[in-house]
């Protein structure tokens, strides 16, 4: 299963309905800037540094972050979930969220936006699993240095990185630049930088990130096989979804063509649809649901007459 980019330009935008990536980066950004906050009430609460710090790292954090210790686990089960969407420090978020765009853009782009969050998922859990498996056995047996607590969005990101990788590993950006360099280098710089800025040299820090990368190979090797883990939890987010929006069309109405017209044994007379820009946005949110191979030929044809005359949209 290999992708190529197609020669239209995706419109993707902070406000684009149904855009997966960027709620995925609003999570993020809403929990860090919370944990902000709360710092800043500290300081207007007790005023020296030391002192806040102590209370916030005992007070705030622990509310967020996974535990090693299994038994402060077992009262804070909910670390499990919110420590992927985590993140202190500035230069922290701003990383992993700039990564988590470009991988995750050009995920969406080639398959659809149903893919990105369960990935993001699957990753995140694959890092908490390595993260206690090593935090509670590697110490003991081979003296490492233990973490008290993890968080981060380390595993889920290379989950994304490798998959997206792995999808299509022809895929060419900055194609300006003497026709581009594949996908893999920047993957692999990814990679590189990540792990050059772990400050703690122990096991625990790294296997997550490990995790991350294999759950990322293993997703892609089942969707080649038929097998898609992520689509029990689209279709989980869609029926939360439609419990908010009652209004929203029904799966499985027919389209207004099989309504409208009849079949027969003879093909009818065709006539070439006119390029509007009302056709090429719906083209367009199709290929922002479901990837750029899910279009008929038809739509692809339209979308590529559409560029080629340059119609404003």
């Amino acid at each position: 299963m290999t992708y190529t980019e197609p020669s239209y330009r995706q419109r993707m935008s902070l406000g684009q309905s149904n855009n997966a990536l960027t709620r995925l980066i609003m999570i993020n950004l809403v929990i860090f800037i919370s944990i902000a906050l709360a710092k800043v009430f500290y300081y207007y609460i007790y005023r020296t540094e030391a002192e806040v710090n102590t209370r916030f790292t005992s007070e705030v954090l622990p509310l967020a972050v996974l535990p090693a210790s299994l038994s402060e686990l077992a009262s804070k089960p909910w670390t499990v979930l919110t420590a992927m969407f985590t993140h202190i420090g500035v230069w922290m978020t701003l990383a992993n969220m700039l990564w988590l765009w470009s991988f995750g853009y050009i995920m969406q782009d080639l398959t659809g936006n149903r893919k990105i969050v369960p990935l993001y998922i699957y990753g995140g859990l694959a890092g908490v699993i390595a993260f206690l498996l090593v935090s509670n056995l590697l110490p003991a047996m081979a003296g490492q240095p233990v973490l008290s607590m993890y968080y981060g969005g380390a595993a889920s990101i290379t989950a994304i990185a490798v998959a997206t990788t792995l999808v299509s590993p022809g895929y060419r950006i900055f194609p300006l630049l003497n026709g581009g360099f594949p996908l893999w280098v920047l993957t692999a710089f990814y990679l590189l930088s990540s792990v050059a800025t772990i400050k703690v040299y122990s096991v625990a820090a790294y296997a997550p990130m490990a995790a991350g990368a294999f759950t990322g190979f293993l997703y892609i090797w089942f969707v080649r096989r038929g097998y898609d883990w992520s689509d029990w939890m689209s279709n989980f987010f869609d029926w939360v979804n439609d419990l908010f929006n009652p209004d929203k069309p029904k799966k499985g109405k027919p389209a207004i063509k099989d309504q409208l017209f009849y079949k027969s044994g003879t093909a009818p007379y065709t006539k070439t649809p006119n390029v509007t820009a009302e056709r090429i946005d719906a083209i367009l949110d199709k290929i922002n649901q479901q990837g750029y191979n899910s279009l008929t030929a038809d739509e692809k044809d339209l979308l590529k007459r559409a560029g080629e005359d340059d119609v404003r949209i």
